[in-house]
């Protein structure tokens, strides 16, 4: 009897911690990034759509990026030294994919964390519980030499998007409606 009582006291903290995460999640989402995310498969679809009409080379390899299929968080941790590049898709050009950059993944115990440590645009956040495949990312975009601001400092650097794992070392983020140049962008990492 007490292993069953156990076993729920157990489920019932797994669930209150994800509901946790979720209640965080609401109470720092600026009303423009819920907006965002709101629109996201549109935003999404459009900008794929745009993206077609890039370089052949680039199309194929947005398409091998997007075809990975989806797999769960709840079995990895991703601390540590990712390599990852940007992928920018629709508005200004149809379709572009910078060379690999250095991002970290860290755990203050409150979860993951995201830098991306060089190349000139860069993004520090945090992710957030949205599900077994899928979390959300709160972080802000700064420039290289520039000082951070925190999340919900204005539209300019906010961030927000939807990380999604593709296999045992490779995930990405995917940024609707972006501030600047892009109708989506997708971060890419490997290891």
């Amino acid at each position: 009897m007490h292993l069953r009582a156990f076993l729920f006291t157990a489920a019932a903290v797994l669930f209150a911690g994800n509901a946790h995460a979720d209640g965080v999640v609401q109470k720092l989402i600026t009303p423009a990034d819920k907006a965002r995310l709101a629109k996201y498969d549109e935003t999404r679809k459009t900008a794929l759509t745009e993206a077609k009409a890039g370089q052949p080379n680039e199309v194929k390899d947005l398409d091998t990026v997007l075809a990975r299929p989806l797999v769960a968080f709840s079995d990895k941790d991703l601390t540590g030294n990712w390599q990852c590049r940007t992928i920018k898709a629709g508005g200004l050009g149809p379709l572009v994919i910078y060379g690999w950059f250095k991002c970290r993944v860290t755990d203050d115990g409150s979860g993951w964390m995201l830098e991306k440590t060089t190349g000139s645009q860069r993004t520090k956040g945090r992710f957030y519980d949205d599900g077994e495949k899928r979390s959300i990312y709160l972080g802000s975009g700064f420039v290289a030499g520039e000082k951070v601001q925190r999340y919900g400092a204005g539209p300019k650097t906010d961030q927000v998007g939807y990380a999604f794992r593709t296999g045992l070392n490779a995930w990405r983020i995917e940024f609707p409606a972006p501030y600047y140049e892009s109708k989506l962008d997708i971060i890419e990492f490997k290891r």
